[in-house]
């Protein structure tokens, strides 16, 4: 019988988290934690996979995201928040140790969580964002970059308020998806950068955008503008940082985020193993910001090699 994901809400430090899930977990849980604009429904092939290798995957929307509970509304976004809702998930569930795989933004608290919390910890696997002992500096890129733009309070708004959410994801979905780096000229705004004519990614169908939609519908774009982009300047210093369990990252060699300063330099130079003893990177030359969607068979099988390689203790 063929595997399904199946969906639940945990009550998560006073908010109703949604979960989706799949697997016994014979082998271990594995937790995914999806970026902007993703949700759950990023991590549907690496679920399947685990699952059927002999894991339990748990994905959650992000509070304030899709099918989750928004946060009150004045209330600051923390990447604190996130590493304890991970850490809610896990005993909700009765999970001792899990692996974590963090998308994005969602890499952040997989990081986090790992050095806070080793001993609940198994592995930590990244897509698109090598860990940085430092909050990201934005003083070296032009005004329009999407990050400065949309950190501003209320200019996203205004800008993803002309036009339906079904459109908004798929502007960013195209531009995300792209090489460069996505940047407005003076009087442009980011979702001006593409339109209907500028098609979908092959990868990507128009079910995959309906899905999307539909949970942004639910969700709309409040939080999301708050975490990652109005929270990730107070990210605090981790100069001492040591993390005690394996890391792999995975990075599409296409991702837009090689274009920003120092990117390349934290990828390629070795400094990360100052902070990960047991680091180990794969590159996939064709890989864009979205590598897991994009190339789910090769991603599933570093994936899943790494899971192998770090078998239960018990």
């Amino acid at each position: 019988m063929a595997l399904q994901i199946e969906h639940t809400h945990l009550p998560i430090r006073g908010l109703n988290l949604h979960v989706a899930h799949v697997g016994k977990g014979d082998l271990g849980t594995v937790v995914f934690l999806h970026g902007f604009p993703e949700i759950w429904y990023s991590w549907r092939h690496q679920m399947l996979a685990v699952a059927a290798a002999g894991y339990r995957a748990i994905a959650p929307d992000c509070r304030g995201y899709g099918l989750s509970d928004q946060p009150p509304e004045d209330e600051e976004a923390s990447l604190d928040d996130l590493v304890a809702d991970v850490l809610g998930i896990l005993d909700a569930l009765s999970v001792p140790k899990a692996f974590l795989v963090g998308k994005d933004f969602g890499a952040m608290p997989a990081y986090e969580f790992a050095l806070q919390h080793p001993d609940r910890t198994r592995g930590v696997v990244c897509l698109g964002i090598p860990f940085s002992p430092v909050p990201m500096s934005l003083d070296a890129m032009p005004e329009g970059l999407y990050i400065r733009r949309w950190r501003e309070p209320g200019r996203a708004e205004a800008d993803f308020g002309r036009f339906d959410v079904r459109r908004v994801v798929r502007t960013v979905y195209v531009l995300f998806s792209g090489a460069e780096i996505p940047v407005g000229k003076e009087g442009q705004e980011i979702m001006d950068l593409a339109d209907l004519s500028t098609p979908l990614p092959a990868w990507f169908t128009e079910e995959d955008l309906d899905a999307y939609a539909k949970l942004y519908e639910k969700s709309g774009f409040g939080y999301p503008l708050k975490m990652p982009y109005r929270a990730i300047h107070k990210i605090p210093n981790r100069l001492d940082a040591k993390f005690q369990v394996p890391v792999f990252m995975v990075m599409g060699e296409k991702d837009y985020c090689f274009k920003f300063p120092g990117f390349e330099t934290a990828m390629r130079s070795g400094i990360m193993n100052n902070f990960m003893p047991d680091l180990k990177i794969a590159y996939i030359p064709e890989g864009s910001h979205f590598v897991q969607e994009q190339l789910p068979e090769q991603v599933n099988d570093l994936l899943l090699g790494f899971l192998s390689d770090h078998p239960s203790a018990a």
